[in-house]
């Protein structure tokens, strides 16, 4: 299978994962709490369950790694190609009956992130991407190419995540900076958002997983933008030891 295949696999399990979690959203759910005290819904779990398959199934020699089976104890080995999957990207904004989350299914191969779909089922968006080929966007109203613009004469238009609007690093990093608006936003959303031009950076504070960005950043350098890693400026790698990510900044064009 190549890329072009294995994009469209990723893209065709997000959406058929994001119409799982809209269905359980209209019948409604419970919310209950990991070992790590986050959220996790019978969305997380149902979606999680239709794309584990399903990539199985097609790619039964590239490993999975899913956010609910590791925490779960479920670890595959290490291996030089693998999946990323966030079932559901931004449970707390789903559980607090918001739009902003997102599913998540990227291919990794020796530590870089080399293909992604990011589904974004409240809004009916679909991104995808292979990092080299270029980035769409699919909504109802069909497909279209997707790229990172050029930074705006009066100011960059920055989104932050939600659960960190108020970090004071945020602040730090921004000041000095010529910096137009500033919005909040849940899930790998924020991503897409500057791989389409409708942001100019995304920094991030605080911890996040493999799992939350391995996509997302996929579309994001298909589109022409970058991921760095913020203390060395170093491009964001994966198959780190316990799938956490350092503070990485996501930028548009130069």
């Amino acid at each position: 299978m190549d890329d072009a295949a294995l994009l469209s696999l990723a893209a065709d399990l997000a959406k058929q994962a994001g119409a799982t979690i809209l269905a359980v959203r209209a019948r409604g759910f419970d919310t209950r709490r990991k070992a790590d005290a986050s959220p996790v819904t019978e969305a997380d779990h149902a979606a999680e369950a239709l794309i584990v398959a399903g990539l199985r199934r097609a790619t039964p020699d590239i490993p999975v790694v899913a956010e609910e089976e590791i925490a779960a104890g479920h670890v595959p080995d290490r291996a030089d190609a693998f999946w990323l999957v966030d079932p559901l990207d931004g449970t707390k904004e789903f559980a607090s009956g918001l739009d902003d989350f997102a599913v998540c299914i990227g291919l990794v191969r020796d530590g870089r992130p080399v293909l992604g779909a990011v589904g974004v089922p409240a809004h009916g968006e679909l991104y995808g991407g292979i990092v080299g080929h270029g980035a769409w966007k699919r909504t109802a109203a069909g497909e279209s190419r997707i790229a990172v613009r050029a930074p705006p004469a009066d100011g960059l238009d920055v989104i932050a995540s939600r659960a960190h609007a108020n970090d004071e690093r945020l602040s730090a990093y921004l000041a000095g900076r010529q910096v137009r608006s500033l919005r909040n936003a849940g899930s790998a959303l924020k991503f897409c958002r500057v791989a389409e031009g409708a942001a100019d950076l995304y920094p991030r504070f605080g911890t996040t997983s493999e799992w939350d960005t391995a996509a997302a950043q996929a579309v994001v350098e298909a589109a022409g933008g970058a991921v760095r890693v913020i203390e060395t400026g170093e491009p964001l790698r994966y198959g780190k030891p316990g799938w956490l990510n350092p503070h990485f900044v996501c930028t548009g064009a130069p």
